[in-house]
Formats: C-alpha cells, structure tokens, sequence
C-alpha cells in the first residue's frame, strides 16, 4: 500500500529522532539521504486534512458539524448568541481589552471573555482544556474546551483576532505542534475557530467588526520543514572564533 503524505511526515521524524541518538560520522549518508527526501516531500506535505493530523497524533476523532442535525444546529446557534454577546463588550469603551495598545496582547481578553461567555448558557461548561498530563497549558492549540451537558457533545474552540483586509492572506496563523505529554485534544470532539475581524485602532481604541465559525474538520494543514537551535547550541566554546574583552 502506498505510504500517505501524513504517513511519509511521520516516517521522517522517526528517522530524523534515530539519526539524533547516534554518532553523526557513522550516518553521515543517511542524514543526506533524509534531508533530501524530506525536501523533495515537501511540496506534497500541502493540503493535509487536519483531522487526520489530530487522529495520527492523540488518536482522537474531529466530528464534523451537520447542517440537518437539529443538535448542532441549537449548539451553534448557542454558540453564536454567546460570540454576539463578546463583540459588542469587546467594543464597550471601559472593556480591559481596550486598554491594550497591541493587539496580541488583546487575544487573552477574548478568551476569558468567551469562556465566561459560554458559561452563562444553562448546560454549558467551558474551561482551559487540559494537558495528557493533567496541567492547564494556555500555549497550543486548542484554546478552550466547552461540554454542552444536555448533548454530551464536546467542542474544542481556538479564537483567533485578525486584521481588516487581511483574511485572504497566506502569512501563517494556525499551528499544531504533536507532542504527547503537552497534547490537550483528548477527547472525540468538535472543532472549532473563531474568528474575529478587527480595524486599525484609532483615538485609543480598537473597533472589532465581526466574528466567523470556522468548522476544522474541512480544514487542511501543511508542514514546514525546519531546522532550529538554541543558543546553548549555539555558542559552543569549540566554535567560537573570537569575542570582545569582558
């Protein structure tokens, strides 16, 4: 059976972890031939279908909304009555984001607002999702984690904050990083983003203009291959040339 792009990802990150356990002069050849097939395999490893990415990595299932189900329909639309209610206090002159002259620093307000949110709506239960290991991790995705307790339906919501004119862009605003202890999908669930458009902000104040729902079991991902370091790799006593006097 021929291996999949997923398949090849995983398959190369396997072998990039062996060639990591042993001594580089002995593999010299192998890391080659490694590099050069994860680069060719590169232009392949576009249009992934994420929930085949979450199913290969936490063995969890994304469950796709369904318009003629009469339940989805009620969640979104509770779902929906809640994000209305966050936009028009987000947009309150005394709201805490308001305050905040970047907007990364605003994306936090939006998530407590929405949880908060949520849990005003009878049956509703939303928290920070945990870890594999049983921490509150607020980096990675997903965001939040609401139980609708009537259903038993479980969603996963990441709000994302975007700038007018820039929703068709191709600069990268997603990502899911596999990692076992730190992996907070854990349950078979919905997936949702949501997005919320914002202006430019003007007179000390940001003017946010609408929110979108996006369903991720439609959502198709691509991996960039990429080598990193840090700087205990970096600066090596054996590698340094030349330094300033202390």
């Amino acid at each position: 059976m021929r291996p999949t792009r997923l398949h090849r990802f995983f398959l190369l990150a396997a072998l990039f972890a062996a060639l990591a356990s042993v001594r580089a002069d002995e593999h010299k050849n192998s890391a080659q031939q490694t590099i050069a097939a994860l680069v060719d395999d590169e232009s392949e490893l576009r249009g992934v279908p994420f929930p085949e990415v979450v199913r290969a990595a936490t063995g969890k299932t994304i469950i796709p909304f369904v318009a003629t189900n009469a339940i989805d329909r009620e969640l979104l639309s509770k779902i929906g009555g809640a994000l209305d209610r966050v936009l028009q206090d987000m947009n309150a002159p005394d709201a805490p984001a308001q305050k905040e002259e970047r907007i990364n620093e605003v994306s936090a307000h939006f998530e407590r607002a929405i949880k908060d949110g949520l849990n005003r709506i009878a049956g509703f239960d939303c928290d920070w999702p945990k870890t594999a290991a049983g921490k509150v991790q607020h980096s990675g995705y997903p965001d939040l984690r609401l139980v609708d307790k009537t259903s038993g339906y479980i969603v996963y919501i990441d709000p994302k904050l975007y700038e007018q004119g820039s929703r068709g862009s191709s600069l990268r605003t997603f990502y899911f990083e596999p990692k076992k202890e730190t992996n907070k999908i854990l349950d078979d669930a919905r997936h949702l983003v949501v997005g919320f458009e914002h202006g430019e902000r003007k007179g000390g104040h940001w003017k946010f203009l609408r929110w979108e729902l996006v369903d991720l079991s439609k959502f198709r991902v691509r991996l960039k291959a990429e080598f990193q370091g840090s700087n205990r790799d970096l600066y090596q006593s054996d590698a340094i040339l030349k330094s300033s006097r202390e």
